[in-house]
């Protein structure tokens, strides 16, 4: 297997599983979206939390250039190291929600 589709295998797994986890609060449901023709994927939690209205994106991964470019990341654990842990070198890993010039002190890739 391609590297490229090896990433889109991963990210799409890792995508899966954290939608399976169900929110503690509310009625909501986690929403995977996959654009494979384009290489972006999102996940995002849809629903209701008693009277207030919940739409938030949890993740939003771009494969682009042969690298994973992190979008968006609202979780505590961190899916860059849940990418790592799952294969991917950190050098083909870019937290693009990082400005760029300070991209060079996180450990993974500037771009």
């Amino acid at each position: 297997m391609d590297k490229l589709e090896n990433y889109r295998k991963i990210v799409q797994s890792l995508l899966l599983e954290y939608a399976g986890y169900k929110p503690a609060n509310g009625d909501i449901e986690n929403e995977v979206v996959f654009d494979t023709a384009g290489d972006h994927y999102q996940l995002l939690s849809i629903g209701w939390e008693g009277i207030h209205r919940v739409f938030g994106c949890i993740f939003h991964i771009d494969i682009k250039d042969g690298k994973i470019w992190v979008q968006h990341d609202s979780t505590d654990v961190g899916i860059a190291n849940e990418l790592v842990n799952s294969g991917v070198p950190k050098e083909d890993i870019v937290l693009a929600f990082h400005a760029p010039h300070r991209r060079k002190h996180t450990g993974f890739a500037v771009a």
